[in-house]
């Protein structure tokens, strides 16, 4: 019987499946933070028992930590209790913890790839939406709430119905100036965020084939905004040769088994799908979002379109926003350029490239966060930090920073922030805060010249 990726991953990890029920399903990888773990460790120590398998855990700390300082206690009191609480847990349960210092510490879905934790054909999960970047591996990856997040620490399995699947083709080369961030944005746009609600997306077509393995996962990262449990990719040698001699990758004999296993994942050609979209590569232009949802998304010479609900209109006077207006050439304030969308090397070398030799605008506040302390390492083995210091901006240290604003990372009430995130809800970096969803080149270039633009003008 011809099967999908999705189908072939889900049955290897099925245990028994309930009669008119969900599925017992392995779980091969639980990757846990300081936010959503907590109550889950409570609820072990209230019931008296342990983690079911210590080896299979990644831990670590993002979301409440500094950017700047890290070797000091952190000032924000409620950040430094989930810390030292995510600290206590850990050693209590004997899981190791890439905590501050560390020298894997940073974000979840940054570190557990590079490290070699994240592998094809695995079922991955985490208390965090965006658990969906794995999914670039091809991995069956996604988030969990705390109660799940509790029975995967108690029993290393997860009940789970098994979702409906959607084929996303997008075929054709990219123009100048845009990046795997503008083809994801652009597909949101299209889908909207209910798009894909509760299925399993995997992307497929020359242009994914084309994207490296950090591509691959911020179009992943951001399948959640179109309201997909998760998305995946099958992986291919880009992807066998991303994870070859990662830390925590097979090894020897290991890895030549594995590589056999893993060039069994992808999708049959007469396999079916609930649903099925395809989009031209070379309609997209570099995007930008002008409301407070992913979908809300333009291309840059695009103006913002004329509807009439309720909803739509309440996220204009958020963002202070009129019908028919073109961001191009609106100041902004703000830069963020991190998250677990876009904070991998990749990304901050595209940001270099853009910014060496000049400045950013004198009135533009730029944050500039690596997603893991091996991400700032190889930034400051490659000169990034130089390059970046002498254009004005200072690279910190790892974290979740102003993506979501649960840190010292803020960005004030009233204030536009061209962001790399992968959200821009109302006070999502910040109460009051407009945030406007874009690609590393998009927000690089808005730094250097204090208001949105077509960056493709200044690209050779």
């Amino acid at each position: 019987m011809s099967r999908t990726l999705f189908d072939k991953i889900w049955d290897a990890h099925v245990i028994r499946t309930i009669e008119d029920g969900p599925s017992v399903l392995y779980i091969d990888k639980h990757l846990v933070h300081e936010v959503t773990s907590p109550q889950a460790f409570a609820g072990l120590e209230k019931r008296g028992i342990g983690v079911a398998r210590v080896k299979n855990i990644m831990a670590t700390v993002d979301h409440n930590v500094p950017t700047i300082n890290q070797h000091l206690p952190i000032k924000d009191l409620i950040s430094r209790k989930q810390v030292e609480t995510m600290e206590t847990n850990c050693k209590k349960f004997g899981i190791e913890l890439y905590g501050l210092g560390h020298l894997y510490q940073g974000i979840v879905h940054v570190i557990a790839p590079e490290l070699g934790i994240t592998l094809p054909g695995m079922t991955l999960v985490c208390g965090d939406s965006h658990t969906s970047t794995h999914g670039a591996f091809g991995t069956i990856s996604f988030g969990i709430g705390t109660s799940e997040v509790e029975q995967v620490l108690a029993t290393q399995c997860l009940l789970q119905e098994k979702p409906k699947q959607i084929k996303i083709e997008i075929n054709g080369k990219t123009s100048n100036g845009v990046s795997a961030k503008d083809v994801i944005l652009y597909v949101i746009s299209e889908l909207g965020t209910g798009g894909a609600t509760g299925a399993f997306v995997e992307f497929c077509g020359s242009t994914i084939r084309q994207m490296s393995m950090e591509e691959r996962m911020t179009v992943c990262n951001m399948s959640i905004e179109m309201g997909a449990r998760g998305g995946l990719i099958a992986p291919d040698e880009i992807t066998f040769a991303y994870c070859r001699n990662k830390p925590f990758a097979p090894k020897g004999k290991k890895w030549h088994a594995a590589l056999e296993y893993w060039k069994t994942l992808f999708t049959d050609a007469d396999a079916t799908f609930d649903k099925n979209f395809s989009f031209n590569a070379e309609a997209v232009a570099p995007m930008i979002t002008y409301g407070t949802n992913p979908g809300m998304g333009i291309n840059i010479n695009e103006r913002i379109p004329n509807h009439n609900e309720t909803s739509f209109e309440r996220s204009l006077e958020y963002m202070n926003f009129s019908k028919g207006d073109k961001l191009k050439g609106k100041k902004v304030n703000w830069v963020f350029i991190g998250s677990c969308t876009n904070s991998r090397i990749e990304d901050l070398r595209i940001v270099a490239d853009f910014v060496k030799g000049k400045k950013k605008a004198e009135w533009v506040n730029a944050l500039i966060v690596p997603g893991s302390r091996g991400v700032l390492m190889q930034a400051q083995a490659e000169g990034i930090d130089q390059i970046l210091l002498e254009a004005g901006f200072v690279l910190r240290e790892p974290g979740c920073s102003a993506c979501l604003a649960m840190n010292d990372d803020k960005i004030p009430a009233g204030d536009y922030c061209v962001s790399t995130s992968n959200r821009n809800f109302e006070g999502r970096q910040g109460p009051g805060a407009r945030t406007l969803l874009a690609s590393p080149l998009m927000a690089a270039a808005a730094a250097v010249y204090g208001e949105i633009t077509d960056v493709r003008e200044f690209l050779n």
